[in-house]
């Protein structure tokens, strides 16, 4: 049997399936399955992929990235599965160090890789994501140089475009939550893996280029910014005990009005607003992570990290700001 499955979900995504295979067809490290999950493309997709005798999993109808992967996660019996966006390349070492991270630390229930901008490879995409205190989901390192991020570390959550997962940890903390559809699933699935006790780490040696929104299209649109502000919603409710959630109310309230204010001016402010009606009125749908006492010690960690995200974020934005003001007073 082998060691790891390459899960790939796709939609519509035949421009990137020759470089993402080629990528994968030039990896060191061979003991590994692939498995693609077709949402029902319509582009060409699924005829390519029987063309060339891909192993797939036909959904018929677009089940959304968590409906896709649980699929796939759940059709393997490897003992790690990598989750990776059509919109990748992986480096020919991608696959193989992964594993190795996996290997040397058993409590690590998912590992992020080095994600770098394909369209400008001076720059990173993700160094793993992180969570804050505000209730905003973001990319460590996103916009920073890409010589940089080189040190493996704890990271809040693995960016599910390109990670590897401890498949057998699924089946004690559940799978990816199918309500989300897309967007912040890896969050919240990392989220309930610190509830329970596992480490989400940044595995630098692991590197990929990403296109960015390869599906959706755009960095933002009305769908995005719809789900992603009720799956913010979701996201809270579920994994913060009460007192949690009431000792953080009012800070998410500040991140939501912070928010509002920034999609308003990009014009999605009504999206915005509307995913934050549906997240309220859906909210008794939620399954939450059931308290249990012996989780205290978790719980009182990742409040830590939620503060800690925070200034991370604000550190990171500054730089970013910094960077830019440079770059804009260079070229005047």
């Amino acid at each position: 049997m082998k060691k790891v499955t390459v899960i790939i979900p796709n939609y519509n995504g035949l421009k990137f399936m020759e470089p993402c295979f080629a990528a994968l067809e030039r990896q060191n490290y061979r003991d590994f399955d692939i498995l693609v999950v077709d949402n029902g493309s319509e582009d060409g997709s699924a005829q390519w992929l029987r063309e060339r005798e891909i192993p797939t999993l036909f959904m018929g109808e677009n089940t959304g990235f968590s409906g896709a992967v649980n699929a796939g996660i759940r059709a393997v019996s490897t003992p790690y599965v990598i989750l990776l966006n059509n919109d990748t390349e992986p480096f020919p070492d991608y696959v193989g160090e992964l594993v190795r991270c996996m290997d040397r630390f058993p409590d690590v229930f998912s590992a992020s890789s080095k994600m770098i901008q394909l369209y400008r490879k001076d720059l990173m995409d993700d160094a793993g994501d992180m969570y804050s205190i505000l209730g905003w989901a973001y990319q460590r390192g996103v916009g920073q140089p890409a010589a940089g991020y080189r040190k493996a570390r704890q990271v809040f959550a693995a960016c599910a475009g390109a990670a590897i997962y401890r498949r057998e940890v699924f089946e004690e903390i559940g799978y990816f939550d199918e309500s989300h559809f897309a967007y912040l699933e890896d969050i919240d699935v990392g989220y309930r893996a610190k509830i329970y006790g596992y480490r989400n780490i940044y595995c630098p040696t692991a590197k990929v280029y990403h296109v960015g929104s390869g599906t959706s299209g755009s960095k933002y649109n009305s769908f995005k910014v719809r789900l992603a502000a009720r799956n913010n919603l979701y996201l809270n409710y579920k994994n913060m005990p009460l007192p949690q959630l009431a000792v953080n109310s009012l800070p998410i309230a500040l991140g939501m009005a912070v928010k509002y204010g920034f999609f308003k001016k990009l014009g999605f402010g009504a999206d915005y607003l509307d995913g934050v009606k549906e997240g309220l009125a859906t909210l008794k749908n939620c399954r939450r992570v059931p308290y249990r006492r012996e989780h205290l010690k978790n719980y009182l960690q990742i409040e830590g990290e939620l503060i800690w995200g925070t200034l991370l974020y604000v550190w990171e934005f500054g730089k970013r700001r910094l960077r830019k003001a440079a770059s804009s007073e260079k070229n005047s």
